[in-house]
Formats: structure tokens, C-alpha cells, sequence
């Protein structure tokens, strides 16, 4: 298992020390024709950049609280500039590659390389502009759906649903308490947060102060909560159902109940726990056994919406998932579309309706392009069909 994990990250180090060569390289290329100390400025700020938040991420308990969390947002936001300042440089490159396959005059490249460079700087510090501006506002995303009504007594249901909030030393409290204050002023019957509450690392306050804020949350029927692959990867799948639980927020693990005789809820441990810690998760169908599809109206948490149709097959009315982040930053979009039959938004599968949230708060850079960090409001109305 050590040389699988050693292997792993000589390969992520080997690709992404080279991608950072790359970028200093044509860098480098632009600027020494008229400034050679400019051209190593520029390239010791991407060697350094590049490092920071690996550093970070190794230095969070040895350094005080501020520095780590200056170390953490340089490097983050350096993931983000990486990221574009590698699509940009590439398309350029490819640009350059086609032209050079047609009989045109030839273009005198070394004169439009400084342009060009500062012209592509330009653009990754609107992105990162917009994108932290974005990441900071999120928006309320409404539906209106009808589900079974079976022996339900409610005619309505009114759900606020929050996912991927990653609580660290980049999302800090005071973002928790944004969201617990959007939500509350919608005034739900139902919360749930399904999944990756916690990121990697959480900062000292945050940590302390999770309980507090999550029991601000006010809702007629409560707040529950499952754990999704984050909260295994950061080490705390064991530690935060302690913080949930002294904030009202009950954690299902694998565990299915009657809420006021009027609906069943089901939560579900995130699949990639048996790659985590052991033990695979229980079967969709081991769950619905203790209760009666037939009876109420049947509605699951499961953080990542992976294999719809086990929850179809199992008579489940509504699906709340999370996880994709929509890609978070554009056009990983299209990735996330690829792997996922339902990515974001709303998806009807048979008698399985499914709303996947892009989450509230963000992985890695606090910057979101191409969608916006959100709290999903669901109207339901039961009807006898």
C-alpha cells in the first residue's frame, strides 16, 4: 500500500512539477528577450507558488494559525491561475501549430510573445477576480416537485438542502454562517446536508465553533446530516458526528427512519468508506427493509449521485446528492457531465426524481466559474397519484 501511495505522488508530483515548468518556460520565453531579471522573477514566483500549498498542507499545525491560512490561500489561488494559465498556453501553442500547417506569410511570433504573455496574465486575474467574487455569493435554487403521497398526513413539504460546504482553513466559519442564515431565513421543514461538511484540514476556530453555529439551524422536522468523501480523506469521519450531534444535526450512517410518521428518510455512508477505513457501506436494499416503500413517501441522502438506478430499483421517490461541484471552475463541467448521469440540477429517472446540488462552498481555490455556490429549496407537494 506505501509504494501504490509513494507511486501516486512521484506521478502527481512528476505531472504537475512539469505543467509548472511549462508555464515558467513560456514565461520566461516572452519576458528575457527584454528583461532577464523580470523573466527570473517570474520564474521563481511559479517555482514558489507551485510549492506553496503542498507546504501548507504539511505545515498546518507547526505554523501559527494566520500564516497557514496565507499559505493556504496563495497556494490555492495559484491552483486556479495553473489551471488557466496552462489552458490558455496550450491553446495558444496548438494555435500556432495549425497556422504553421497552411501556406500563409509567416507571423513573427517573438514579436507578439510579450503581448501575448501579459495579455494571458491579464485574463487569469479576471478569472480569478470573478471567480472569488462568485465563490462568495451564493444564490437560492428553487424546484417545485410532486412526490407520492401515499399514507403521508403532509400535503407539503418545504426542504432546504445544502452539500460540499469543505469547512477548512479556506472556508471558514463565517461561511457557515452564511449558509446557516440563508437557510433559516427560508423558514424549511426539513434540513439536510449531504456530505463533505469537513475538508481536509479545519482551522483551530472553525473547528471549535461548528457545534454553535450548526445549532442556530431551525426547521420543523430537523437537520440531518451524511458524511461524504471528504470527511474520510480528512480523517474525521469519526470525529464530526461528535460536532453534529452537539449541534443538532443527526448523522445517518447507513440508517433509514419514519421522521413524524409522515416520510422516510434514509442516509447513506459514502461509498468510498471501504477505501478509507474498511467495511463497504450497507446495499440500498438492506436499508429499505426495515421500513415500507408503499406506506410514505421515500427520500435519500447519498453525497455522491453514483448508480441512480439502485435507488430506483428500490422504490426511493427522491434523491438529494451532491459531490460534482458542477467541475466548480469552467469547463470541468464537461468532465463532470461525462462521468455523471446527473451532474447538477434536476433529473427524473423512472418514478426516482434526483436533485444534484453544485455545493455551497469550494475545493482547493475559493473560486467558482461557470456556476454558483448554492442552497437548493425544494417545494413539495404530495399528492395521491
Amino acid at each position: 500500500m506505501n509504494r501504490i501511495l509513494i507511486g501516486f505522488v512521484a506521478i502527481f508530483i512528476l505531472i504537475y512539477g512539469g505543467i509548472n515548468y511549462y508555464i515558467a518556460i513560456r514565461g520566461w520565453q516572452a519576458i528575457a528577450p527584454y528583461s532577464r531579471p523580470w523573466a527570473w522573477v517570474w520564474v521563481w514566483s511559479v517555482a514558489i507558488l507551485a510549492s506553496l500549498f503542498l507546504v501548507a498542507r504539511f505545515t498546518a499545525r507547526a505554523l501559527p494559525d494566520d500564516q497557514t491560512r496565507i499559505l493556504m490561500f496563495a497556494g490555492s489561488y495559484w491552483m486556479a491561475a495553473w489551471y488557466y494559465f496552462l489552458l490558455i498556453l496550450v491553446s495558444v501553442d496548438l494555435l500556432r501549430f495549425i497556422i504553421r500547417l497552411f501556406p500563409v506569410p509567416p507571423i513573427p511570433w517573438e514579436q507578439w510573445r510579450l503581448p501575448v504573455f501579459l495579455c494571458t496574465c491579464g485574463l487569469v486575474c479576471c478569472f480569478l477576480i470573478y471567480g472569488t467574487w462568485n465563490a462568495w455569493h451564493p444564490v437560492v435554487k428553487e424546484y417545485n416537485l410532486v412526490l407520492p403521497k401515499k399514507n403521508s398526513p403532509l400535503d407539503k413539504l418545504d426542504i432546504a438542502m445544502v452539500s460540499d460546504i469543505h469547512l477548512g482553513w479556506i472556508v471558514g466559519i463565517d461561511r457557515l454562517s452564511t449558509m446557516v442564515n440563508m437557510v433559516n431565513g427560508l423558514h424549511p421543514d426539513l434540513i439536510v446536508l449531504v456530505g463533505d461538511i469537513i475538508d481536509e484540514g479545519v482551522d483551530p476556530q472553525t473547528e471549535r465553533e461548528i457545534p454553535e453555529v450548526l445549532g442556530q439551524l431551525n426547521s420543523r422536522f430537523g437537520s440531518f446530516a451524511v458524511l461524504g468523501n471528504h470527511e474520510y480523506i480528512s480523517g474525521q469521519a469519526d470525529t464530526l458526528p461528535a460536532y453534529l450531534k452537539a449541534g443538532n444535526v443527526t448523522l445517518l450512517r447507513d440508517a433509514a427512519l419514519s421522521v413524524d410518521s409522515a416520510f422516510y428518510l434514509i442516509g447513506r455512508d459514502d461509498r468510498s468508506r471501504g477505501s478509507r477505513v474498511g467495511g463497504r457501506r450497507q446495499d440500498l436494499s438492506e436499508l429499505i427493509k426495515g421500513i415500507d416503500p408503499s406506506a410514505l413517501p421515500v427520500i435519500l441522502m447519498d453525497h455522491e449521485p453514483f448508480n441512480l438506478e439502485e435507488a430506483q430499483a428500490n422504490q426511493v421517490d427522491l434523491q438529494f446528492s451532491g459531490h460534482t461541484h458542477l467541475g466548480q471552475i469552467a469547463p470541468n463541467q464537461y468532465i463532470t457531465r461525462a462521468l455523471y448521469e446527473d451532474d447538477w440540477g434536476y433529473l427524473r429517472k423512472g418514478t426516482l426524481q434526483v436533485l444534484v446540488s453544485c455545493g455551497f462552498g469550494t475545493w482547493g481555490p475559493p473560486v467558482r466559474i461557470g456556476n454558483h455556490p448554492e442552497v437548493v429549496f425544494v417545494h413539495i407537494r404530495f399528492l395521491s397519484i
